[in-house]
């Protein structure tokens, strides 16, 4: 127990200089990256320009348009791009003072994450506001991932190099080897374009338009016929990811435990098989699965950028999108906190899990 305690405080003590390599790292690149906020703050300036002169009229004679330095100096303030770049990470990590707030210690560690560029909100506040969506996703995925690939994966393990196991067998890694967002379209171009005759689906979005006002109505069964239809798309390709990998650990973690020693023992002991198989081989081996509860916390919050996208379902993964095109950085900056400091806390909970399971597991 002592060593078990030791280890953990150890992997405690490891997650800010973890996370501080992780943030700095992408705070860096992103300030180093093209296309900024003054080159997007000098475009839109630009593009106004000509649309008040009338093309390319009013910026001369043909010329780039070039904002006066002493307001590009004050964009540089403002976006705290005047400082080096080690400097700027402290100041958004809120241990150093923020002169453009009198000297006022603002930053993540005081709960400020800033604010968005595109949206003009709390940074805190846009992120919090998609968390329902991806959670929903991410939940039901998971949950309908477990209720699939589990008996599956035992009924492969029971009829080993059978038909049903060599054609399951083809189907999972078939369904492994197309990315998810592939498949959404796919299923968006076959049951929700009449393009196969098939339009029994929706074309993305979270809900239809108007379902607030008739869950007010009380509506409740058109409600929820609403939001299964928008769900069955994006569930089948948030359960592209995950699917192959536990459909065959769970099979080989149940072969390796049924040809394990106390397996043979039980069998010679007179226990019928269906004991064996359900109540001693098959509760060892879910231990590597329950392991992963852990990191799939992460994907209950994150969402999928590219699955979002496709589906244009407004969640964390779209805003994660959105934010990169449009280099909203206080956006992906607070995206990557939450999502880095979500991941540690995973992989710790994960080892939790694994000593609470199982009992063999000793940490030093």
């Amino acid at each position: 127990m002592h060593g078990m305690t030791s280890y953990f405080i150890r992997r405690l003590l490891l997650v800010p200089l973890t996370f501080a390599c992780i943030t700095f790292l992408v705070y860096s690149v992103i300030r180093l990256a093209p296309g900024g906020p003054i080159e997007q703050a000098q475009h839109q300036i630009r593009q106004a320009a000509m649309s008040e002169g009338g093309g390319g009229a009013a910026l001369g004679t043909g010329q780039e348009f070039e904002l006066p330095q002493e307001a590009m100096d004050q964009l540089k303030r403002y976006y705290k791009l005047d400082k080096p770049i080690y400097l700027g990470y402290l100041i958004w990590l809120g241990v150093w003072p923020d002169e453009t707030k009198n000297g006022a210690f603002s930053g993540i560690a005081q709960g400020d994450f800033g604010t968005s560029y595109r949206y003009s909100d709390p940074v805190l506040d846009t992120i919090i506001s998609k968390f329902p969506i991806s959670i929903y996703f991410g939940l039901i995925g998971y949950i309908a991932t477990w209720v699939v690939c589990i008996p599956l994966g035992v009924k492969k393990a029971l009829e080993h190099r059978s038909a049903f196991d060599t054609v399951s067998s083809l189907a999972v890694f078939l369904g492994y080897s197309i990315p998810g967002f592939v498949a959404a379209l796919a299923l968006m171009l076959i049951f929700a374009t009449d393009n196969f005759g098939m339009q029994i689906l929706p074309l993305g979005d979270f809900r239809s338009e108007g379902w607030d006002e008739m869950w007010a109505q009380g509506e409740i069964w058109w409600c929820v016929k609403d939001q299964v239809s928008h769900t069955i798309i994006p569930l089948i390709a948030y359960m592209l990811a995950g699917f192959a990998t536990m459909t065959i650990l769970m099979k080989n973690s149940l072969l390796d435990n049924l040809g394990a020693d106390y397996v043979r023992t039980a069998f010679a002991k007179g226990l019928s098989e269906k004991r064996v198989v359900f109540m001693h081989a098959l509760r060892n081996s879910l231990i590597p699965i329950c392991v992963g509860v852990g990191h799939a916390i992460g994907l209950l919050f994150a969402g999928s950028f590219l699955i979002e996208k496709t589906c244009n379902i407004p969640g964390m993964g779209l805003l994660g999108f959105n934010s990169l095109v449009e280099r909203d950085y206080p956006v992906l900056m607070g995206i990557l906190t939450i999502g880095v400091i979500i991941r540690l806390t995973g992989n710790i909970i994960s080892d939790i899990v694994l000593a609470l399971v199982d009992p063999r597991v000793r940490f030093g």
